[in-house]
């Protein structure tokens, strides 16, 4: 195997536990909601700390890489990883959880962005949709039978075990980290930009606790402010950062228009869709009567629609161009939301399995379109930025899809919660459809 071939091997491991960490432990929210007595948009901290510990590290993970060498970033994220998801596994209180899930997200922040630059940089222009259809392969392969496993495992053993069944992955990771990439002298390389990161950070924070305080406080004068402070906050770092000469997040490179439709795009079809899945999981649980096992499979559905969709992305992007893959990805991925709305009981299993089927088709379209397309304009110190960029809104659109849509669930009055549930679905798919706005103005086809 190639030199290049190997660091590929090493960043997809990497992305693999990335992606099962999302899919397996939503598996698990039911139970862990049952087991700490608490509510749905509380129990969606655990991901909600994740994601917040992915983007404190995130920007600053390409000056520790300069700093501790490649090898040792990689080998050291992937034994914290395996060290918090043994803590998560043995927590006796959401508390707990939620600190070591925000641990857990700081080692895999160090890992993605490091490692897609890394591959990026061996791959030339013209091979880089090989590697990112083989990233859309894992992010397909993940959710195909994590879930389906996780809730194997949730019914044999308990939820604790979704987590300590990461740590072979990781463990693996370190180890061929270790042995395969070459050792790099420490560089001289500028501190990151604190300030900035503090600033992005707190607005990230705030705007997750404005939903969080609405729906587990029902306080709108708490939600409202920390919203606003948010949005404060990033207005601050947006006229700091037009001053700063090394930015922590380099915004200016969402005005290239195949970034910023990418960024789009992935909150529409892949975040709504995290959330659209969290809220259809305590759907089919609780109302519906099907065990985690049996939710799992759904995603095994999802997964052939995507495959459908990724095998014949390439040839399809060549011939029709991104802005005719999104209309027609983010179109079937809102239909499929949209025929969740008509699921009442679990005699509905045909429509299911419709629905996951086309989820699946339009999300694999848009997704891997978005993926090819996300940084195919930039080289170098531009390439590094932009894959920092990329990676920290995939998991933001993951993190806001859910509690947008734990939001709209709360806030929809309804006799039962089947209904809000359905009614939840139907605005879920208007959200995805409103994405195409973004996508018609765009002239070019390419």
């Amino acid at each position: 195997m190639s030199y290049r071939y190997k660091i590929a091997t090493v960043f997809l491991l990497g992305f693999f536990i990335d992606c099962i960490n999302i899919f397996m432990s939503a598996i698990a929210l039911p139970d862990i909601a049952t087991a700490f007595s608490v509510s749905p948009s509380m129990v969606a901290w655990v991901s909600n700390a994740y994601i917040l510990g992915l983007v404190l590290i995130m920007p600053m993970s390409l000056w520790l890489a300069s700093v501790l060498g490649d090898r040792k970033l990689l080998c050291y994220s992937m034994l914290l990883f395996s060290v918090s998801v043994c803590l998560i596994g043995m927590s006796e209180s959401i508390h707990s959880l939620i600190f070591w899930r925000f641990v857990q997200g700081v080692a895999g922040g160090l890992l993605i962005p490091v490692g897609q630059a890394l591959v990026f940089a061996l791959f030339p222009n013209h091979e880089r949709q090989r590697i990112s259809t083989m990233i859309m392969a894992i992010a397909l392969i993940a959710p195909a039978f994590s879930p389906t496993i996780g809730g194997m495992i949730i019914d044999a053993l308990s939820w604790r075990w979704v987590f300590f069944a990461n740590i072979p992955f990781t463990v693996i990771t370190a180890f061929l980290a270790w042995r395969w990439i070459k050792e790099n002298k420490a560089k001289t390389s500028g501190k990151p930009d604190f300030l900035g990161l503090f600033m992005v950070n707190v607005s990230l924070l705030c705007l997750l606790l404005s939903f969080s305080l609405f729906n587990d406080y029902h306080s709108v004068v708490l939600a409202i402010s920390s919203f606003l402070l948010s949005i404060t906050m990033l207005l601050i770092y947006l006229k700091y950062a037009k001053g700063s000469a090394h930015p922590i997040l380099n915004l200016q490179l969402l005005k290239n228009y195949n970034l910023r439709n990418a960024f789009i795009v992935y909150y529409a079809v892949p975040g709504i869709f995290t959330g659209v899945n969290l809220l259809n999981i305590f759907n089919l649980q609780r109302n519906l009567g099907f065990n985690a096992k049996q939710t799992g499979l759904f995603m095994l559905l999802y997964a052939v629609g995507a495959l459908v969709s990724m095998t014949s992305g390439g040839l399809l992007y060549r011939h029709l161009g991104k802005k005719q893959l999104f209309i027609i990805g983010i179109t079937l991925h809102s239909l499929g939301i949209s025929l969740l709305f008509w699921v009442s009981n679990a005699n509905d299993l045909s429509t299911l399995m419709v629905a996951y089927l086309l989820m699946g088709m339009g999300g694999g379209l848009s997704a891997n379109t978005a993926q090819i397309s996300a940084l195919i304009d930039f080289n170098g110190q531009d390439l590094l930025q932009g894959s920092v960029l990329w990676n920290i809104n995939r998991q933001v659109a993951f993190s806001l899809g859910t509690v947008v849509l734990i939001s709209i669930f709360n806030l929809l009055p309804a006799a039962n919660d089947l209904i809000r549930y359905q009614h939840t679905f139907l605005l879920a798919a208007l959200l995805c459809l409103l994405s195409l706005i973004s996508i018609f103005k765009e002239k070019t086809h390419v």
